[in-house]
C-alpha cells in the first residue's frame, strides 16, 4: 500500500510499503478516508526527532478519520463499516495510568504515539491508505456522518489539546487573557476562550494571515517579533500582566514571553510542544510571582474526545474553517513544506488517499 515515510528533515514523501497486517486480537485494521498535518509533525520534519525516526522505513501521521475494515477477535465495540477516529496516543485503557486519564503515559503501551518513531511505540502512523489501530476498544470512538471528515480529524489531537488547555487555565469570565501561538490548536482554544466571557484577549502569532483569523473572531492580535510586543501587551492589561495565558507553540522564547506576562498569581497553560531539552526557569520569580505553570504537550486527549465531539455536533465549534488547503497523499511532500513555511495563506492541511 501507500503510505507516508520519514526519509530525513524536511524529507517525508509517499511510498509504497507492505500491507498492514491486523494480528492482535485487541487490534483492528482501519481504511484511511482523510488524514492531516498536525504542528507536533512540523517537528519530525525539520528533523528534531531524526535520531529516533528510522530514515527510510518509520511511517508519520496521527490524525484519523477513516472506516473499519476488520476488528479482532477481541474487539467489542466496532463492526466493519464503522466510521471512526483514534486519539493520537495508544493506550489500552486498562492500566493505572488509563483509569487515572492519563491516557498518554499507558503502562500497557508505554506511552506508545502514532507515527512518531520506534521510541513510542513504533506504531504505524496516518499519512496512509490503511492503518492497524491495537487496543482499539480503549482509545478508538464512532463518527456520526453529520461531523465532516475535516473536522472529525480534529479530535485526534487538535481539539481535546484545545479543551485541556482551557481547563488548565480557568478562566473566569472578565479576565484578561493572553494566547500565544495562532496556528488551527490555538485557534480552537481561542473558539472556547471566547465561549468563557473574558473581558479582553489578545493573541500573538508571527503569521500574518493567522493573525488576521484571530482578529476576525475578536482577538487583539499582536506579532510577538514586534521590538516592542511586551509594552502593547502589557498595555491591554493595565501594566500588571494578564490573569490567564495559554501557549500554544512550544518554544523557549514563547513559554518565556509567557512567563513575562502573566501577572502576580496569574495561571499559564503551556501546551505547545517543547522539543529542547533545557530551559532557565528562575525560580525565585515563579514562587515570588504565586505563578501556576501547567506544561501538558504531551496531552491526555482520549478522555476529552467526546467532549469535542459534543462542541461540534452542539455548533459551538466549527474546526473545518481551520483547513486552507486539500491534498492528495501523493503530494504529502509538497503538503508538508507548504504547512511548514506557512505560505499561500496556509493553516490545516486535508490529505485524501
Amino acid at each position: 500500500m501507500k503510505a507516508a515515510v520519514y526519509y530525513g528533515p524536511e524529507d517525508i514523501r509517499a511510498t509504497q510499503i507492505d500491507d498492514p497486517k491486523l494480528d492482535v486480537a485487541h487490534g483492528m485494521m482501519v481504511e484511511v478516508t482523510a488524514t492531516s498535518i498536525c504542528g507536533s509533525d512540523l517537528h519530525l520534519y525539520r528533523g528534531a526527532f531524526d535520531p529516533i525516526l528510522e530514515r527510510g522505513r518509520s511511517q508519520v501521521g496521527h490524525e484519523l478519520i477513516g472506516k473499519v475494515i476488520e476488528t479482532g477477535a477481541d474487539v467489542a465495540n466496532f463492526t466493519p463499516g464503522d466510521r471512526v477516529t483514534m486519539a493520537y496516543s495508544c493506550s489500552c485503557g486498562d492500566c493505572y495510568m488509563c483509569n487515572v486519564g492519563q491516557t498518554a503515559h499507558c503502562e500497557t503501551t508505554q506511552k506508545a504515539v502514532y507515527g512518531f518513531g520506534i521510541p513510542f511505540g513504533d506504531l504505524n502512523g496516518s499519512h496512509a491508505e490503511a492503518m492497524v489501530l491495537p487496543h482499539a476498544d480503549a482509545h478508538v470512538i464512532k463518527v456520526p456522518d453529520s461531523i465532516c471528515d475535516a473536522a472529525a480529524l480534529t479530535l485526534s489531537c487538535n481539539l481535546p489539546s484545545a479543551i485541556i488547555a482551557n481547563k488548565l487555565a480557568e478562566i473566569k469570565p472578565g479576565e484578561k487573557v493572553a494566547l500565544i501561538g495562532c496556528g488551527p490548536t490555538g485557534l480552537m482554544c481561542l473558539d472556547i476562550i471566547l465561549q468563557k466571557s473574558p473581558a479582553s484577549v489578545v493573541a500573538f502569532d508571527p503569521v500574518a494571515h493567522r493573525r488576521a483569523v484571530a482578529a476576525k473572531k475578536g482577538a487583539i492580535v499582536l506579532d510577538p517579533g514586534a521590538a516592542d510586543v511586551k509594552e502593547q501587551a502589557l498595555s491591554h492589561c493595565e501594566g500588571r500582566g494578564f490573569d490567564k495565558i495559554i501557549e500554544v507553540v512550544g518554544t523557549p522564547e514563547s513559554l518565556q514571553l509567557s512567563l513575562d506576562l502573566i501577572r502576580p498569581g496569574g495561571t499559564i497553560a503551556a501546551i505547545g510542544v517543547f522539543c529542547d531539552q533545557e530551559f532557565n526557569l528562575v525560580l525565585a520569580d515563579v514562587f515570588l510571582r504565586d505563578i501556576s505553570l501547567h506544561m501538558n504537550g504531551f496531552a491526555n486527549v482520549q478522555p476529552f474526545m467526546a467532549e469535542g465531539l459534543s462542541l461540534m455536533e452542539q455548533g459551538i465549534i466549527s474546526p473545518e474553517e481551520y483547513f486552507s488547503h486539500d491534498f492528495s497523499l501523493d503530494a504529502i511532500d509538497t503538503a508538508f513544506k507548504t504547512f511548514f513555511d506557512k505560505s499561500d495563506n496556509a493553516l490545516k492541511m486535508l490529505i485524501r488517499p
